[in-house]
């Protein structure tokens, strides 16, 4: 075979220093610190220890979080930044990392819980924090969790596979790509969807996660609004009471059956509205209000039920609830008339919304909800709270960093890795000063360059 003479052959040998990789891990460790989160850990684990640790406890689970957000999935995964002590310093092995893990059992899994809501509300003030003059919209939704082995209270789950169902909480922040993590529980595989006690445990956390500034403050007209989002799931009466009580307004999703199917072959055509986008009108959708044909006093007073009805994308399956080839979906909500632009099409926008938790959802996935690595029960507990940290510092980073520019604050997780987090860098020293010399040569060297300097601005 004749050799391609076109092909550049490089030399290739293991002898390089003073150069990294996965530099750009260095803003959200310095994030994490300036935040607190580091110290609000240590403070909440100090107690498991007899004398002073070696290793920090908050410093041991932050690097970690740190570790999971540039790709870690298992607790091994720490060793990024081991490798790299000339730009991170000392960094826990994994056993270590293991037996901090460990600490965190149920009576320290709430102080971890309000370690991350400190660290929130220091990252809002130092330019984080959404509009508080908007509603702040809090989206509810579980997922499934597999696990190849035997763990702690791993069971078979309604989709017949064997793991966990984990019920989560996000901020919904539409600036960038990806909520912030407000809230986790850890559930048994074989948890209900619809589990009523779940969806409240959730919404205090997520609440208690808040900000006190940012809290609802049940009876004041004037204070922040706070909106709970789920799909059917989280269409109980119960849940409903709860964020009534909480001074949080709610939109559900609302199962459709044979009762909802009669009411929209009764509505008059005058009666549908069209449909709309944030630019525009939605094609082939059509709104109406029921609420005056549905007996809702089981639900909190002012509840509202609102249809849509849809021309299904082409390929999809039909239901025995569908009319006229058209796709009837529902959701109930307790907004006022008037608050929202658009009337009932803005209320249906809104809700439609709730989508994005699918994608909030999925980048966790790929930063470490896509495996519990730990065979005990307190251990994935604590592990969840390493994803929620994780994906806290990657928005928070891209809130702070790199507010203006879509090519890096509102790309997906695996973008967001290949053009910052694993950005390579050399190592220099000179006048008892270390330099970190991003890549000249990377597209986004300036920008990067740039975020790390705000970060450190914004706190001062």
């Amino acid at each position: 075979m004749k050799r391609n003479g076109s092909l550049r052959r490089l030399k290739v040998s293991a002898d390089g220093e003073g150069v990294v990789s996965h530099a750009g891990v260095g803003m959200l460790r310095e994030l994490a610190g300036y935040t607190g989160l580091v110290q609000a850990v240590d403070g909440a684990l100090l107690d498991t220890y007899r004398g002073v640790p070696i290793h920090a406890p908050g410093r041991v689970l932050t690097d970690l979080a740190v570790a999971v957000a540039d790709g870690a999935d298992a607790i091994s995964g720490i060793a990024v930044l081991g490798d790299r002590q000339d730009v991170f310093g000392p960094v826990a092995s994994m056993p270590t990392v293991w037996r901090v893990l460990d600490r965190v059992d149920a009576d320290h899994l709430p102080a971890v819980r309000a370690a991350r809501a400190a660290a929130r509300e220091r990252a809002w003030a130092a330019g984080a924090g959404p509009d508080l003059s908007e509603e702040l919209r809090i989206d509810f939704d579980a997922t499934i969790t597999i696990a190849h082995s035997e763990k702690e209270n791993a069971a078979a789950t309604w989709k017949r596979t064997f793991g966990f169902h984990p019920l989560l909480a996000f901020l919904d922040r539409p600036e960038i790509a990806g909520g912030e993590a407000l809230a986790g529980l850890l559930r048994k595989g074989n948890a209900g969807s619809n589990t009523a006690a779940d969806h409240v445990a959730v919404l205090q956390m997520a609440l208690a996660a808040l900000p006190e500034h940012a809290r609802p403050r049940p009876g004041e007209a004037d204070g922040p609004r706070v909106l709970a989002r789920s799909d059917s799931a989280g269409a109980t009466h119960t849940f409903a009471a709860a964020c009534r009580e909480k001074g949080v307004g709610f939109s559900f999703g609302f199962p459709v059956d044979f009762r909802i199917k009669d009411i929209v072959d009764a509505i008059p055509e005058r009666c549908w509205h069209r449909a709309i986008e944030t630019d525009g009108l939605r094609e082939g959708a059509w709104v109406a209000e029921v609420t005056d044909t549905v007996d809702l006093t089981a639900w909190p007073e002012g509840s509202r039920l609102i249809l849509r009805k849809e021309r299904p994308h082409p390929g999809a399956q039909l239901t025995f609830t569908d009319v006229d080839g058209m796709r009837i979906t529902a959701f109930l909500t307790d907004t006022p008339p008037g608050v929202v632009p658009g009337q009932i099409a803005g209320l249906e926008l809104r809700h439609r919304q709730h989508a994005r938790v699918e994608d909030r959802i999925r980048q966790a996935k790929a930063t470490g909800l896509r495996n519990l690595p730990c065979r005990a029960w307190n251990e994935n507990n604590a592990w969840l709270e390493v994803v929620l940290m994780a994906t806290d510092l990657i928005a928070w980073t891209k809130l702070i960093a790199f507010p203006g520019d879509p090519a890096l604050a509102r790309c997906e997780i695996a973008a967001f890795r290949y053009r910052v987090l694993h950005v390579a860098a050399r190592i220099t020293k000179a006048a008892r000063q270390t330099r970190l010399r991003i890549d000249a040569t990377w597209r986004w060297a300036t920008a990067i360059a740039t975020g790390w300097s705000r970060i450190r601005t914004a706190f001062g």
